[in-house]
């Protein structure tokens, strides 16, 4: 095993590697643009090393830098977690060249199966359903990109996505559904692509518009073993991003699961996957289901499946990449109750989901049997404008669907975050649902159950809210004593909830 590992990443999942890393006994090494000089995933490392600027450009996506710090660190092995260069063939080649063991697949797998449009082709090649999609090339002179791009919606017809080739969760991602909006999608999704993955090359496909979005987690080492981890359920997404992940999904039939892990499988192997990957699938209401793409690396929503399993993935992740074997078989891998996972954000899905960045004033994870928090920040942390704005995970599990879904309704009424909005009041309104409980769900599901949801407050809320932000201030005003709030000074917060005693 590894003696010391560089985390080339940020916010929770940096803390949640260093969290595996140190129950195995290696350090680590964190990096940290401008805009994380105080941040939650530099406290729990060992060492931490400045890459450079906010703009991911100069920091988070810059492989040189990112390669020389795990060499200066004197770093064994590098794990890119999720987002940025998770999925770079162009960073697993200069680990490789450095010395330094690059935590994920190896380059050609990633060249291979990261790809979106490469990825279709080989999942065609070994028999695995696919939707009609066509590769947009790089490097064309502006005209030509125009008529390629007009003549690949003519085939795959619309509506249509335009997508990312070189990354996922959202990013880089439109629904077009005319002509006139074509170009336009194309030129922004082309330069959110370029600004999260450091490519802008994009993938048109055949937009389906009320699918279930299921995916199959992955795991193969470097001796020829391959397992999966069974099935998560992502299928309630805002502007194409998962908010809400669960597993198993509610909607697949023994039957139905046997042949889609056994695609996924299939897929993996043909591509000489090794490490932890997902395979990603589109469900219809008739229960045929078809290749989306494949995530060459450690997911978001990947906490469901430990749940369910009792497997650490960035622990079986750092021993793949160590050279162990997968220390089980197929026949070994079992799953055990329910897991719900919600995305904490700072936004406001009043507005929305606008960004909300700013400082936390108050933060308190909630606790109890079968809940989990991985949180990328606490009281006094910074959320910058610069990256992603999650927060944290919340994960819950119960013996049953409904006991899980529970568990997180519950847990997300006792979640406070003041100083910024969240998106925990949504969450809660979502899982509560008559359409969530029943398993109703699809992509479409926000727009079509939520889509007029509003905020609800009441008075004791507000209390709250200024009691809190005045005791995170350092504040001690003479209301929080009992007094009456007209004696409220007029910067206080207190002074805006009108005559009332405390």
């Amino acid at each position: 095993m590894f003696n010391r590992v560089l985390i080339a990443n940020r916010g929770e999942i940096a803390v949640r590697i260093a969290r595996t890393c140190r129950a195995l006994g290696i350090e680590t090494v964190a990096v940290y643009s401008d805009a994380d000089a105080d941040a939650l995933h530099l406290r729990g490392a060992d060492r931490a090393l400045h890459l450079g600027a906010a703009a991911p450009l100069e920091s988070y996506l810059n492989i040189e830098r990112i390669v020389a710090a795990a060499v200066e660190s004197g770093a064994q092995a590098l794990h890119p977690g999720y987002g940025f260069l998770a999925e770079s063939e162009h960073l697993a080649r200069a680990c490789d060249d450095a010395g330094v063991v690059f935590v994920g697949p190896p380059a050609e797998a990633i060249e291979k199966l990261g790809h979106k449009g490469r990825a279709r082709e080989l999942a065609l090649s070994c028999e695995v359903p696919v939707l009609p999609a066509i590769d947009l090339e790089r490097g064309q002179e502006a005209a030509a990109r125009a008529a390629r791009l007009r003549a690949a919606a003519t085939e795959v017809g619309y509506p249509l996505l335009i997508k990312a080739a070189a990354g996922g969760g959202g990013k880089g991602m439109r629904l077009v559904e005319r002509p006139g909006d074509l170009e336009p999608a194309c030129a922004a999704a082309g330069s959110e692509a370029l600004a999260a993955f450091g490519s802008d090359e994009l993938l048109v496909e055949r937009y389906i518009a009320r699918p279930r979005h299921v995916e199959v987690q992955v795991l193969g080492d470097s001796h020829g073993n391959m397992v999966h981890l069974f099935e998560r359920e992502c299928s309630i997404q805002r502007r194409h991003q998962k908010i809400v992940e669960e597993a198993p999904s509610p909607a697949l039939t023994p039957e139905l699961r046997t042949q889609m892990c056994a695609s996924a499988l299939r897929l993996a192997r043909a591509g000489g996957y090794q490490n932890a990957g997902t395979v990603e699938f589109l469900l219809d209401a008739r229960g045929d289901y078809t290749f989306l793409e494949m995530n060459t690396r450690l997911q978001v929503e990947h906490p469901v499946t430990e749940a369910i399993t009792g497997i650490d993935l960035v622990a079986a992740q750092l021993r793949v990449a160590a050279g162990e074997e997968l220390p089980w078989t197929q026949q070994q891998i079992s799953r055990v109750g329910h897991a719900l996972e919600c995305r904490i954000y700072a936004e406001d899905p009043a507005l929305e989901f606008a960004p909300s960045p700013g400082t936390l004033l108050f933060a308190q994870e909630p606790v109890g049997p079968g809940v989990r928090v991985d949180a990328g920040a606490v009281t006094g942390s910074e959320i910058p404008v610069h990256y992603d704005p999650i927060i944290a995970k919340l994960i819950t599990w119960g013996e049953d669907r409904e006991s899980a879904r529970r568990r997180m309704a519950l847990a997300l009424r006792e979640y406070p975050i003041l100083g910024i909005e969240t998106t925990i009041p949504f969450l809660h309104d979502l899982v509560e649902s008559p359409a969530f409980i029943d398993g109703a769900l699809s992509t479409r599901f926000i727009d079509e159950h939520l889509a007029q949801w509003t905020a609800r407050r009441d008075a004791l809320d507000d209390a709250l809210i200024a009691f809190l932000a005045d005791a995170a201030s350092g504040a001690r005003p003479a209301e929080a004593k009992g007094a009456s709030s007209e004696a409220a000074a007029p910067e206080s917060p207190w002074s805006t909830l009108g005559d009332w005693t405390l």
